[in-house]
């Protein structure tokens, strides 16, 4: 079951959800929209290796916007730190976005419950766009839990991306045993 906009906003009223900065002109019918913060990154080398650590470098998006070009994978950050204690957040892309060929994530849009940070992006484009800190960029969707959750995210001693940041995160694959 996906949370309406009036159980959104009793949620966000009881604690169990927090979006900060919160506007209540971007609550949906039964999402959230979320901007994109002012940082990207790419990483540091063309060829990314799943047992290393690949480094990144940041950079902040110029106010005349920046242009994604196909075939590189641009890490990007929402401008609203969130926390979710008692639903599974869904990130999903806003069609307008969608519309102008940019894909906001590859296979990361689910949350866990307890999440709390800003997402990271994971942004590849169709054709050339100029992109600007602060657009629409997705939605957030909430979905109720079934059943009671043992470990929230935000307590798991193995999760690797709790510290709080207002940067895009790089994989962390490379802390997996495999």
């Amino acid at each position: 079951m996906i949370l309406s906009d009036k159980r959104i906003l009793e949620e966000l009223e009881n604690g169990n959800i927090v979006i900060e900065p919160y506007d209540r002109k971007c609550l949906g019918t039964n999402s959230y929209d979320v901007h994109l913060g002012k940082y990207l990154a790419t990483y540091k080398s063309r060829v990314l290796d799943a047992k290393l650590h690949n480094e990144i470098d940041h950079f902040e998006i110029p106010e005349e916007g920046f242009v994604l070009e196909p075939n590189t994978l641009y890490l990007g950050v929402t401008l609203e730190y969130t926390e979710t204690h008692k639903h599974v957040p869904f990130l999903e892309g806003k069609s307008s976005t969608g519309r102008l060929g940019i894909d906001i994530h590859a296979t990361a849009g689910k949350g866990d419950v307890g999440f709390c940070n800003t997402w990271t992006l994971e942004i590849s484009c169709a054709q050339p766009v100029r992109i600007y800190a602060g657009m629409p960029i997705g939605q957030l969707i909430y979905f109720v839990v079934e059943g009671d959750v043992e470990i929230l995210y935000n307590t798991k001693g193995n999760a690797k991306y709790n510290t709080k940041t207002i940067k895009p995160v790089e994989s962390m694959m490379w802390k997996n045993s495999f």
